[in-house]
């Protein structure tokens, strides 16, 4: 996984030199790890680090290797940056903004919580907490209310980050709609408050694409842009057994099968509209009420156990209308 700027010889290019895109780099060498290394991600962190806690969060989630590649390069440059000053070099501060394009349940808003616990102990944020909007807690309904909205809840993410989902909407009404407003507002408070808060934007990939095109100082304003991919068929199934496992749960292997039978299927009916790692939630959350009821009609005293802890095919149930295997 690499960082990286796109050259170019023209103003245009210069200023798109700035942007880092994420992207996925199959052939990189294993890196050998220090003795007592902390593992994360394909690297090693140097024992005793303080950040240990959050890096080892981050690095049990399924998947998600493109922005554990990015948060080791922040931790990096800081820890460099820590070298310069103490060498007597110039240590130059970075600008933190970031989108987050991809569909529901790829761990957006999960990774944007991790990143505001790690920037605090880093020393980038002073609180380190997470305030989450969307449009309509921007929006107002008169002109000056939205500005008022949106400077209220810049106020109150100070010292963390403020995290819009589905940002786009912001942009769907046009040059009438105050979802205009919010945004101007949300462009003066990144210059009046700089590197006290970190702005996070998040939604569809197509639709935060247009978005960012709607405002020629956007995409300037966002260095750091990350694609959270949909999650492989065997990453929902790491998802789902760490799920049943944290809930002290167990499948059975034809529960298994038939789980990963139904996901293959769903993922081709849904496309783009899959919600990923919320939908295996939703589905071991509801196996586990089905569970409850066919332990109680099944048992007339006191379950075992095993039969507590166990997911049973007949555990997993969908909608008619969604197709089973």
């Amino acid at each position: 996984m690499s960082v990286r700027s796109i050259p170019g010889d023209s103003l245009e290019s210069v200023r798109a030199s700035r942007q880092i895109s994420v992207v996925f780099r199959k052939d990189e060498p294993a890196v050998q790890p220090a003795e007592n290394g902390i593992p994360f991600g394909n690297k090693f962190l140097e024992p005793g680090t303080p950040y240990a806690n959050v890096f080892r969060e981050l690095n049990q989630m399924i998947g998600l290797d493109n922005v554990k590649e990015l948060v080791y390069e922040v931790y990096a440059m800081l820890q460099v940056g820590q070298y310069r000053a103490e060498a007597g070099l110039v240590a130059n501060t970075h600008v933190y903004h970031m989108v987050f394009k991809g569909n529901p349940g790829t761990g957006k808003t999960t990774v944007a919580r991790l990143i505001a616990k790690l920037f605090q102990e880093m020393g980038i944020l002073s609180k380190g907490h997470l305030i989450e909007v969307e449009r309509a807690d921007l929006v107002g309904e008169y002109i000056g209310h939205t500005a008022l909205k949106t400077r209220e809840l810049i106020k109150k993410a100070l010292g963390g980050i403020l995290f819009i989902d589905e940002a786009y909407s912001l942009a769907r009404g046009g040059e009438k709609d105050f979802g205009k407003e919010a945004i101007d507002t949300l462009v003066k408070a990144m210059e009046d408050y700089k590197n006290q808060f970190v702005l996070i934007l998040a939604g569809y990939q197509e639709e935060m694409e247009f978005f960012l095109k709607t405002n020629p100082g956007l995409p300037s304003r966002f260095p750091i842009q990350v694609d959270f991919a949909d999650y492989s068929v065997d990453q929902l199934m790491q998802i789902a057994e760490l799920m049943v496992k944290e809930r002290q749960y167990a499948l059975l292997p034809q529960t298994e099968m038939k789980l990963r039978q139904h996901l293959v299927s769903e993922k081709l009916r849904q496309e783009d509209g899959f919600s990923n790692a919320r939908y295996v939630r939703n589905t071991i959350e509801k196996a586990m009420r089905y569970q409850a009821v066919r332990i109680l009609q099944q048992n007339q005293g006191a379950p075992s156990r095993s039969e507590l802890m166990t997911i049973r095919p007949e555990d997993l149930k969908w909608d008619k209308t969604i197709p089973q295997k």
